[in-house]
């Protein structure tokens, strides 16, 4: 009885502490999800250090840290920062941003052409410098807790990069021997995680590129100059969810329309655009994920595009790893009623699990 009472206390103080630590924790979750997630695609590279060198583990993965750092996180950070003094900038001369007034007039003047409205060009840079108040304002007014934060999120990926490298084997040993679940279960768990990862990274960088490639197509039948350029804006931007390459066809058919006066080709831009170049993406991803993750093109698709629509950005990440382990329980708890049934299904699941007897390689 007493043991009941000392388990039953302990239990709770672990609820407690735990959902305590939670709260502590949880604003660093995200950073450290991706810093798993880096572990998982340059384990390769990390592995090649650490063969090649035969230095100590902390040395190889200072190594590839500051490999990852340089390849990823460097350009990603000077984007964002410039993205932060723009904003910045723009609050503190708001009366600053007006449209050059040549440019500015003959915009004004096809517009009107097009839609047979008269507008004039001091009611439009009026508008401008109001929308600018109102919208960008207070984003740009934030911008120094913003970069903070972002300063703080990329100080704790680096660090835990580093820890997962060095100790990431001990500290899976360790979580699961806390964990009351199978032991191939969890290697399991973890063999799919490494390998959604893959497949997540994989397939945007995939699409990227083959958005990058066809708007390029669209750009140089169109007649743009500075193709490479804005294909390469493309590829970049197509690597943001949701706006994506559109952002940059968008831009480029707005100026075949107003500037060059082509509606032709803006309006053939504008369609390539969206029939095409915005549409393969949704073909390429879920086909990606599919073959390297084994999960259902409809759910690969819909776990990335509900995982944005529900936690941002990084649900183009979260997204299909929440579905496929939720793909893998199932496929455990399967094998665990078959087992207890006594069905052959079961156990011939059971067996095939069980190959899996110990951690992927690139968590290991």
């Amino acid at each position: 009885m007493t043991r009941l009472v000392s388990l039953a206390v302990l239990m709770g103080l672990v609820a407690l502490f735990g959902l305590l630590s939670f709260r502590v924790m949880a604003s660093f979750l995200l950073p450290m999800l991706l810093a798993a997630m880096l572990v998982v695609i340059f384990s390769p590279l990390h592995r090649w250090v650490r063969e090649r060198t035969r230095w100590p583990d902390w040395a190889a993965a200072a190594v590839t840290t500051v490999a990852v750092v340089l390849i990823v996180l460097t350009p990603i950070a000077l984007v964002l920062f410039r993205a932060g003094g723009d904003a910045v900038a723009i609050l503190r001369r708001p009366e600053g941003i007006r449209l050059d007034p040549h440019v500015l007039d003959g915009l004004v003047a096809r517009f009107n052409e097009l839609t047979g409205l008269q507008i004039t060009a001091e009611s439009v840079n009026g508008e401008l410098k109001r929308l600018i108040e109102d919208w960008i304002g207070p984003i740009a007014a934030r911008a120094p807790a913003v970069i903070a934060k972002i300063l703080i999120g990329a100080i704790v990926t680096v660090v835990s990069l580093f820890y997962f490298l060095a100790d990431g084997g001990r500290m899976i040993e360790g979580v699961t021997r806390l964990i009351p679940l199978d032991r191939r279960y969890q290697w399991q768990l973890l063999q799919e995680f490494e390998e959604v990862s893959r497949a997540v990274v994989s397939s945007i960088l995939l699409a990227a590129l083959v958005q990058a490639v066809l708007a390029g197509m669209g750009f140089y039948v169109a007649g743009l100059g500075k193709v490479f350029l804005l294909t390469l804006l493309t590829f970049f931007g197509a690597l943001v969810p949701i706006a994506g390459a559109a952002i940059v066809w968008g831009a480029a058919s707005l100026y075949l329309l107003f500037f060059e006066k082509n509606t032709w080709a803006a309006a053939g831009l504008a369609l390539w655009g969206m029939g095409v170049v915005s549409t393969v993406d949704n073909i390429i991803k879920p086909i990606v994920l599919h073959g390297q993750s084994k999960l259902h093109p409809l759910l690969a698709l819909l776990s990335v595009l509900g995982g944005v629509g529900a936690l941002g950005p990084i649900g183009i990440f979260v997204g299909p790893i929440a579905v496929a382990f939720l793909q893998a329980a199932l496929t455990m708890l399967r094998v665990e009623i078959g087992s207890l049934s006594g069905d052959g299904a079961g156990e011939n699941s059971r067996a095939v699990a069980s190959r899996r007897n110990g951690p992927p390689a690139g968590l290991a």
